[in-house]
Parts: structure tokens; C-alpha cells; sequence
């Protein structure tokens, strides 16, 4: 696996962009396959950065219902808070 597959994206909402600002930690969407390791040295090749600790966590899918009675259910996703050294940063725009 490449780093591009490893990484997914980046998730921004209220509070990943309030672990940014306090904790200097940003919050990434990681292949479900993907280690800590591997999570860790694809983020460093990708932007640069020297990362400290990555916790991990995988999220189920919740159950989905559109207009129907029959009920789907979203992806479920392996999430990544990852804490970078002080001074380094990701640009997320």
C-alpha cells in the first residue's frame, strides 16, 4: 500500500478544527487496514511533518433509511487523531 491509499482525506468538522487550534492534532480518515506505523510514515512523506502519537479508532457504519422500508447502512471508516510536533502543521486548504 502506498501512502496515497493509506490516507484517505482529512475530516473537518467543529470539533477536529478545535483539536487543531488547541492540540496541534488533526483527524484523518485511514484505510481500514492500515497500523499506526503505517499511518504514522504516510503522513510524514505526505506533508512533511514529525508526528509524536497516533491514536486510532475504527467507526461502525450507521443504519440508513431513505423513503423506504428496506434500511442500508453507510461505510464504516477507520479514524485517526494524529499529534504532530509544536511548530509543524497541516495545511487544510
Amino acid at each position: 500500500m502506498t501512502s496515497y491509499d493509506i490516507i484517505k482525506t482529512i475530516k473537518i468538522t467543529e470539533k477536529s478544527s478545535g483539536l487543531s487550534e488547541q492540540g496541534n492534532q488533526y483527524v484523518l480518515v485511514a484505510d481500514r487496514r492500515a497500523n499506526k506505523v503505517q499511518i504514522k510514515k504516510a503522513v510524514q512523506e505526505l506533508f512533511n511533518v514529525t508526528v509524536l502519537s497516533v491514536n486510532t479508532m475504527n467507526v461502525s457504519g450507521k443504519v440508513r433509511r431513505k423513503r423506504t422500508a428496506a434500511q442500508g447502512r453507510t461505510a464504516s471508516w477507520k479514524k485517526a487523531i494524529v499529534r504532530l510536533k509544536d511548530g509543524d502543521m497541516i495545511d487544510l486548504t
